[in-house]
Parts: structure tokens; C-alpha cells; sequence
């Protein structure tokens, strides 16, 4: 300390790398006089502020005031230091010094100040790689911490001396962006089957040229390859689905500009923010006029974006057309494509170019998808532009747990401290490909987080794949019941640590009775459960099958609740099948063949779907509960009856009504409408129920069913109106993409109970 001047060694850790943070330190630190230096290292950003008091206490003010905007300081913390009296503020290179590791940013859309270097830097001049230390690749070049350009797939290029002047000037904006590049010496585009001659910042005239005559392109993106052509051209989008065999599953669309999206959607303030963030995910929207009808394939919403690259801006400069369609370049059900050999090889048999760089992609990300409910952002598929930003739960030690996830939509989580560090989206784990994306990313991830496996949870179900692999890595291993990890994914997220109601609706978890459970409703915590209520559980014939022929449900709760009479009673769902069919379907069922019991809210909706005729046989996982919710008459307030025996929610008087409606030719949207309301009373009940008989005024929505907007918006605000606090996802999917966070939940709650009661404390 000199001359009331002091030192102070300030800690902060956070999204804080690969942000810009560290020219952003430097530059409050000249605006406030203070003296030191700022340094990278693996377990955030270290500042040694000199300075008065008053400097110090407006520096810090200025860190979380004026932080870049993809920046997130989760903590701050501020030590007194000796005092050495430095001449100047420096930027320090970066050090490694542990095992705690720093958050590595996700990708970032290109900025507003890299779009006018488009059009104004002579070396710059139409560059589509252009970037700077607030936009461009992150996470998908990283190969190891700290973030330096010699640890991402940027290190095979050698800066020019222009860029290399950019990269080491402390005030410019480009100091220390590992991906800097630019028309000289960075990564260049290349059309692979076309015989064009052009140069790197032409590359865009040629992909808008090809789709304005209605070509499918495959474009190298950031995290992947998407596929893209004209979304007004109904030739060119038909054919798409016809090359990749995607039958009716809807296509994403990226939009021009804000003012496409607003022409042609129903659009609130949330959702034109979670459109414009940096993070650039596809949102949900109601639909006012259409594109091509084969992009939504008759839903009322479509998935939309913005441009998030240089590129996709230029593209559309020179395009007539307003929108295209914007999907994963992949073939069904495979991981995006990354690699450029395997793009060559496959992609070029749906689309008619293929057009790469030669710049890696080391961790695959596929685009995230999100919806709005109730003016609050809740994701449905976490990657590009979210991860790895972790997810921050301060109840227990994560430290060193692997959550292996769930089968379907599959993410994994590593624990690291008071993290949860969540993969990208990995998807279904039911072919080769994708299982070895999944074994690959476990590895990776592994290596850049120094992630040290001590303990493993995993799904309670015997086949999973994931659970396989988690068995199979010899640790101590907890097997963790499908809905309450669903549960407890949702409780951590909120900070939760206490019983709930929850209810857990979706289409299939492994049952403590060997059953299929999917319709529960839990009294619950992280050490424990109790099953209050389920649905009515019937037989699934043919198994996973049903998933597909939805109509196989139906007729399994019509023939429970009615017998074989009312399969010959004139429904129009079972007019288009064969006799014989429906005689086996039913044969199976009495004789107890491939026909597993379920309790599945899914499959309910699937039934419901089915017995209205609205979706008898599904091309995509939830084709029938979409397309169930996308017909609903919106003011429709009337419901049907249900009865509880017991634990059991018995929909006998419910199908009885339906069937009653469809005789009298009620349209399918009344009908949906009155199903939905139907769930929503249900929840209500119970909820009230439950909060009387145990004082309990927490209620948990969870599970892939709440992905509906109307469900979920609707049991949110009348559960409000009765007075309960709820909590659904909103940083997690609800779907079994957030599973892995509850599996880390119930696993690190149960370490810590384990090691006291071994320590003899009860």
C-alpha cells in the first residue's frame, strides 16, 4: 500500500474465455486508472488491480456493468494482495495451473460491427470467415484449455501480417480472437461437384444463383452441414424430403431478416429476443402464412431462425426469395455431418453441391431448438450456441460424477465442482453412428474439462445403451428411476431441495415393477420417491412398435374398456385397416404376446391422436401428440370425465365421450381441445389433492409431454391461480435431453448422504 493506493488479486470465473474479456479488462482498466495485470488461465480470468479505493470500487462496478454481451460472471472475488507498484496494465499469456477448468464459450453469430467489416476492410472485402473476440466459432474449433489459437482447429493457418497486427493490438477489437483471419490467410470455401472456377468471397453468388433454381445445397456451417434450398419452392422442398426418406417430420427455416418473420408469423417480444440473442437458436411460431407446404407438413408452427454466419447474410443479399429451408445435413437418424470425405460420399446423393471448407470441425453442434411459454424461454434441444455453458447447482458436490443420460435425445453430463457441464445434443443412441458420436464426446469432453471419473449414474433400464456403456466403465454405479431423475433435473435447475409434487409425462421410462411408467405423479425429492397416482396402464402390442402405429393404442384402450364389440363399431381410425390386422393386434393382446404394459402419457396422446383420426401412423418420434395439439380449437373451454380408483387414473368415461363426439362428427380440433383440458383439470385435482393431504405447495411439470405449449402454458397459469408455486424447465429440455442433470442430482445427493452416514453421522 502506497499513498492509499492498494492491491487486490480478483478471481473471476464464468463464461469468461474466447468472450473478449480479456481487451475488455484491459480497456476499464485504462478508463479507471488501475495498474496490474489480467491473465487467462483454466480456472477463469485472474486480475491484479493497484489502484485507490475509489478506482477499484469503479472497476469492478464497470466488470459487471459493461461485460461483453456473451459474457457471464458467475463469480467475482476479491483479495488483498502486496502491493508492487506497476507502471502500465498488461495482458499476461495464459497459464494452466489445475484441475479446475474455465467455461469455454459456445459459438457466437457473426456481429454487427464484423458485418460492416464486410463490406468496408479492403483485406476483409466480402470475407465470409470474418470474426472478432465478440462473435465467430468457439466451441466447435476448441481442442484443449486454455483458448489459445494453438489449441483449436484455427492452428494450421498462419496469420497475415495485417491479421497478425490485429491479433497482438491490445485496442483492437480483434485482439486475441483465436479464429482471426481474413482474404489472405484464413480457411477458404470450395464447391466439390461443380465445375466453376470463382474466388472465396464470390462463394455466395454461386450457392444463391443454384438455389433460386431450385437446388439443394449442402453447406458446411459451424457445428456441422446443413441442408438448404428455396422454402417457397415446393418442387425443391418436396424433393428434399424424398432424397433424405424425411416423410413428414417438418423442416426448420431461416428467415431474411426480422421483418420475414414478423410478415409471417405470430410473434411476442421474448420470442423476437430469443431469435436476435448471439446464440441464434430455431424458435417455435405460430404460423400466419405459409412457405412451401412441405416445410411444416401441416402443423400450425414452424421452427425459424436468423442468419448466424457471414455467409448466410450474403446469400440472402443476392436471393429473391425470403426464406430457406435450413435442416441438419445428415441422413435419418445419423449424427450431423462434420467430416468433409463422408459429406462427399453421402450428402452428395440429396443434395446437387457440396460445398466445404478446409478449416476442422472438432466438436460436432447441432442447432438448438427453443420455445416460448408464458413470455420465458424453454429449450427443447441444447447445443450450438448453449454449449458447454454449464449449468450451475450449488446443493451438492458434482465433482467427478458422470450422468450417462437416456436413450432417446440423448445428452450426457460430466460434474465438476458446483457445475453440471451438459454435451451438445448427441440424439437417439439406436445405431452405430450415433453411439459412437456419443463415445467420442464423452472422451472429449473428458480431456478439455480434466474430468476425472469417480462415480457413475445412469438409467434404471436394463437395454439402454447408455446405461450399458455406464455400467460397463467399472465405477461405483447408481441406477436412477427414469421419472424421478426427470423430476429432479427440473428441481436442480430451480435450486429445489425439498419434497415436491411433481408429474412426470412422457412416453416411456423403465418402472420399479418392470412395467412401462410414463403418466406419473410423485410425491418426490433427490433421495426418494413415492408413486401417488398413474395413468391406467394397457398393453402396448407390439411393443416399441406402437410409437409408429399409433392406431395399435387406440384400439388397445378401446378393446380394455369396451371388449371387441366397439372394434366393429364404424370408427373411422380403423375403417383404412384390414380385419385380419386388427383381429392379430387384438389375438396379441389376449394372449399376452410383445405386449408390454404401459402407463405413458405419450401413448395416451398417441391413442387420442389416433381414435380422432387426426394421426394413425407416424413417420417421426411425437408425430401424433404435435399434431394432436397443432389442430386445437384455441376457445374451446369444455373437457371430458375421468375417475380415480386407488392410485389409478382410469380413462374410461373420457373415451366414452370422444367416441360419443366423433359419432355426432364434432370436429378434431374440439375434440383435442377438450383432451387437452382434460389433462390440465387432472393436474389441478391432484395437485390440490396432494396439497392437502401433505401441505406440499411446490408442483414439478417435467418429462417430454410439457413440451406442448398449451399444456404446459395452461397448467402453469391455473396452478398459479390456486395459489402453488411451479417450476418446468426453462435451461434444460423437459424432454429426455435434461435427464442427465437430474441424474447428477440424485447421484451427488447420494454420495453425500452415503459419506455421512459412513462417517457414523445420521
Amino acid at each position: 500500500m502506497t499513498d492509499g493506493l492498494k492491491a487486490y488479486k480478483i478471481q473471476i470465473s464464468g463464461l469468461v474465455q474466447g468472450v473478449g474479456f480479456r481487451p475488455f479488462i484491459y480497456r476499464i482498466a485504462l478508463k479507471n486508472s488501475i495498474l496490474g495485470w489480467v491473465e487467462n488461465n483454466n480456472e477463469g480470468v485472474t486480475i491484479l488491480a493497484e489502484g485507490s479505493d475509489s478506482q477499484i470500487k469503479h472497476f469492478i462496478a464497470d466488470i459487471h456493468s459493461l461485460a461483453p454481451v456473451a459474457a457471464t460472471i458467475a463469480s467475482l472475488k476479491k483479495s488483498v494482495e502486496v502491493f508492487e507498484g506497476f507502471e502500465n496494465f498488461s495482458i499476461k499469456k495464459s497459464s494452466s495451473f489445475s484441475q479446475t477448468i474455465t467455461e469455454v464459450s459456445p459459438d457466437i453469430a457473426v456481429c454487427d460491427d464484423c458485418l460492416n467489416d464486410l463490406l468496408t476492410q479492403p483485406h476483409r472485402m466480402g470475407y465470409p470467415f470474418i470474426n472478432c473476440t465478440n462473435c465467430g466459432p468457439r466451441f466447435t474449433i476448441i481442442q484443449a484449455l486454455p483458448y489459445d489459437r494453438y489449441q483449436t482447429t484455427m492452428q494450421p493457418f498462419d496469420m497475415c501480417p495485417v491479421c497478425e497486427n490485429e491479433y497482438t493490438n491490445i485496442l483492437d477489437r480483434r485482439f486475441h480472437a483465436q479464429p482471426i483471419a481474413c482474404n489472405h490467410c484464413g480457411p477458404v470455401y470450395r464447391i466439390e461437384n461443380l465445375e466453376l472456377q470463382f474466388e472465396t468471397n464470390e462463394i455466395h453468388i454461386i450457392i444463391a444463383n443454384e438455389i433460386q433454381n431450385g437446388k439443394i445445397i449442402a453447406l458446411k456451417g459451424l457445428g456441422g452441414y446443413h441442408f438448404i434450398c428455396d422454402a417457397n419452392n415446393e418442387q425443391a422442398v418436396s424433393e428434399l424430403r424424398n432424397r433424405k426418406q424425411r416423410e413428414r417430420k417438418p423442416f426448420a427455416v431461416m428467415c431474411k431478416n426480422l421483418a420475414t418473420v414478423e410478415n409471417r408469423f405470430e410473434i411476442s417480444e421474448q420470442e423476437k429476443k430469443s431469435l436476435l440473442s448471439w446464440r441464434r437458436p430455431v424458435v417455435l411460431l405460430r404460423n400466419k402464412k405459409q412457405f412451401a407446404p412441405s416445410v411444416s407438413m401441416q402443423l400450425n408452427t414452424t421452427g425459424i431462425l436468423l442468419p448466424s454466419m457471414a455467409i448466410h447474410y450474403q446469400i440472402f443479399d443476392f436471393l429473391t426469395t425470403d426464406a430457406i429451408v435450413f435442416t441438419s445435413g445428415n441422413m435419418t437418424d445419423e449424427p450431423v455431418c462434420i467430416d468433409d470425405s463422408i459429406a462427399l460420399n453421402e450428402l452428395s446423393k440429396v443434395a446437387d453441391i457440396v460445398i466445404t471448407y478446409n478449416r476442422e470441425i472438432h466438436n460436432r453442434a447441432d442447432d438448438s431448438v427453443v420455445m416460448v411459454v408464458n413470455e420465458k424461454e424453454r429449450i427443447i434441444r441444447r447445443s450450438k450456441g448453449y454449449v458447454p455453458a454449464p449449468v450451475l447447482t450449488t446443493l451438492y458436490d458434482n465433482e467427478g460424477i458422470f450422468a450417462a443420460g437416456a436413450e432417446l435425445t440423448n445428452t450426457f453430463a460430466l460434474g465438476k465442482n458446483t457445475q453440471v457441464i451438459f454435451s451438445q445434443h448427441i440424439g437417439d443412441l439406436k445405431n452405430a453412428e450415433t453411439m459412437e458420436f456419443y463415445e467420442e464426446s464423452v472422451d472429449r469432453f473428458s480431456k478439455l474439462f480434466r474430468f476425472e471419473n469417480q462415480f457413475v449414474a445412469c438409467d434404471l433400464h436394463p437395454d439402454y445403451l447408455s446405461s450399458y456403456y455406464a455400467r460397463n466403465l467399472r465405477l461405483p454405479t447408481l441406477e436412477i428411476q427414469h421419472h424421478h431423475a426427470h423430476i429432479a433435473s427440473c428441481m436442480a435447475e430451480h435450486g429445489l431441495n425439498e419434497k415436491v409434487i411433481a408429474f412426470a409425462f412422457d412416453g416411456t421410462g423403465y418402472g420399479d415393477d418392470g412395467t412401462i411408467w410414463g403418466g406419473e405423479v410423485f410425491i418426490c425429492d433427490y433421495a426418494g420417491y413415492e408413486r401417488r397416482f398413474h395413468f391406467d396402464p394397457v398393453p402396448l402390442p407390439g411393443g416399441d412398435q406402437v410409437t409408429k402405429y399409433p392406431w395399435r393404442t387406440a384400439l388397445s384402450y378401446l378393446y380394455k374398456y369396451f371388449g371387441a364389440e366397439i372394434l366393429e363399431s364404424g370408427l373411422p381410425f380403423l375403417d383404412a385397416r384390414d380385419k385380419t390386422e386388427i383381429k392379430t393386434i387384438t389375438q396379441m393382446i389376449d394372449a399376452n404376446l410383445n405386449c408390454p404394459l404401459s402407463s405413458g402419457a405419450g401413448r395416451l396422446f398417441d391413442a387420442v391422436a389416433a381414435l380422432s383420426d387426426i394421426c394413425t401412423t407416424s413417420s417421426y418420434h411425437a408425430e401424433a401428440p404435435m399434431k394432436l395439439e397443432s389442430c386445437i380449437e384455441t376457445d374451446c373451454k369444455g373437457k371430458y370425465l375421468y375417475h380415480i380408483e386407488d392410485k389409478t387414473i382410469v380413462f374410461y368415461k373420457m373415451f366414452y365421450q370422444i367416441i360419443k363426439d366423433i359419432r355426432r362428427s364434432a370436429p378434431a380440433s374440439h375434440i383435442s381441445a377438450k383432451f387437452h383440458n382434460t389433462m390440465v383439470a387432472l393436474i389441478i385435482e391432484l395437485s390440490k389433492k396432494l396439497k392437502k393431504e401433505t401441505g406440499i405447495n411446490k408442483v414439478v411439470l417435467t418429462g417430454g409431454t410439457f413440451q406442448n405449449k398449451y399444456l404446459l402454458g395452461l397448467s402453469e397459469i391455473l396452478l398459479k391461480k390456486e395459489g402453488f408455486e411451479v417450476f418446468a424447465h426453462e435451461k434444460v429440455p423437459s424432454n429426455d435431453g435434461g435427464i442427465a442433470l437430474g441424474q447428477m442430482a440424485i447421484a451427488a445427493a447420494y454420495r453425500q448422504s452415503t459419506r455421512i452416514s459412513d462417517n457414523g453421522n445420521h
